[in-house]
């Protein structure tokens, strides 16, 4: 059934390829995969791969590739995506020797993208658990490890109808979770091979603060006042946000949307009463007289949050929030729509207090002017933020501590 599944899912996206340019992406570079692999790999190396389906997922399992490679020389890095949102932002990227797409897990892809690379060992981050390749990596005793997963009750490796599926799982040399309850869930359908090592999310956004270099034009923007930074916005977002400072103007507003396109750049624009620029567009000096100014680039967002006093994650209005451990690591509070129970650094900040979920206008304008008419309150929040981050720092160093006794 798995199988089919996979045949009818390969004609679907080919059909589909015809007419979406991001599809299309991802069917040429899985095509393209295999002569990736052919003309860069280096007869007789051992190669260690990486799975990321995305961008997300990438930056999970980026400190515990760069830890490997300073830690183990003699392997080579192979990195696969699933995704054109990982593969085309990350496809130059230094820390591995090769990067391609996976291949889509038919039996023949799996069979003929294995024989070619020979893995040492493999690496799937968080969510990804292709059954054809799992169960190849595990008839050649490869090693296969899963990190920084996740697991939830109503996932179909724990549901009646999904029995026969939740056997991929066992095809996992070990699970490092991110909590008790994902150990607990994998113990009951017979996997205890499970170590509960955290997020090494948290080991990243820390490498970025470490490495983040100064914004001279946001810095210019300061300029000492209080600044609001909205990083991944959402229009239901900005109705909020926008509606509230246009109307408290002793506060400077950044806004780093999530989708960087012209119509929504003129409808944030539409919006806003205050003096506003864009980064791409202005000067230092032109940014330094501005009330509000808007990323209309990537990559900065993370070096962003630091100029805040508070930070806002967008997306909890609609499929889930975005990341919020990249402002929390910089101690500043985080608020963040209704819609992040599924997110456990959420769930986590909201229970430190460094953390706030934000429902409505309502909602958002008693918390603000709190912020505003209490600065104690303000400095503890985000004291609280940063310190949630650090504490829960360490996963990658436990993740390859644990993998060295195994080999011993």
């Amino acid at each position: 059934m798995y199988n089919l599944i996979i045949y009818l899912y390969l004609i679907g996206v080919a059909i589909y390829s015809l007419f979406n340019k991001k599809v299309r992406k991802m069917w040429r570079g899985e095509r393209a995969a295999l002569g990736i692999l052919r003309e860069k790999m280096v007869a007789d190396a051992q190669y260690v791969w990486f799975h990321a389906a995305s961008l997300g997922e990438f930056e999970q399992g980026r400190p515990l590739m760069e830890q490997m490679r300073r830690e183990h020389p003699e392997y080579k890095i192979l990195l696969t995506f699933f995704s054109p949102s990982g593969y085309e932002v990350r496809k130059n990227y230094e820390g591995a020797d090769i990067i391609c797409y996976l291949p889509l897990d038919t039996p023949f892809n799996a069979r003929r993208f294995l024989r070619t690379i020979r893995p040492v060992m493999a690496f799937f981050i968080k969510y990804e658990f292709w059954y054809n390749y799992l169960h190849i990596l595990k008839h050649r005793n490869v090693p296969v490890y899963s990190v920084s997963s996740i697991f939830r009750p109503g996932q179909i490796f724990f549901r009646w109808y999904g029995h026969q599926y939740s056997k991929v799982l066992k095809c996992f040399t070990h699970f490092f979770v991110q909590n008790e309850v994902s150990r607990e869930l994998l113990h009951s359908i017979g996997i205890d091979k499970v170590t509960i090592s955290g997020d090494t999310r948290f080991d990243r956004v820390l490498q970025i603060r470490d490495a983040a270099k100064e914004l001279p034009l946001v810095k210019a923007f300061k300029d000492g006042h209080n600044v609001f930074v909205a990083g991944s916005s959402w229009p239901p977002d900005e109705d909020i946000f926008i509606r509230y400072f246009n109307e408290h103007r002793d506060w400077k507003l950044v806004i780093a949307p999530h989708v960087i396109d012209e119509d929504h750049l003129k409808q944030i624009i539409s919006k806003l009463n205050r003096k506003v620029v864009r980064y791409t567009q202005t000067t230092e000096s032109e940014a330094r007289e501005a009330e509000c100014i808007i990323i209309d680039c990537f990559g900065l967002l993370s070096s962003i949050y630091r100029y805040g006093e508070v930070a806002y994650v967008g997306g909890g209005f609609g499929v889930g929030i975005h990341n919020v451990l990249e402002a929390a690591v910089w101690g500043v509070p985080v608020l963040f729509g209704p819609n992040n129970q599924r997110f456990q650094e959420a769930q986590g900040l909201l229970a430190t207090e460094g953390g706030f979920q934000i429902k409505d206008y309502v909602s958002f304008c008693k918390l603000m002017d709190r912020f505003i008419a209490d600065k104690a309150y303000l400095q503890a929040a985000g004291e609280k933020a940063g310190a949630f981050v650090s504490h829960h720092a360490g996963a990658t160093a436990t993740i390859l501590k644990n993998i060295q006794n195994m080999e011993c």
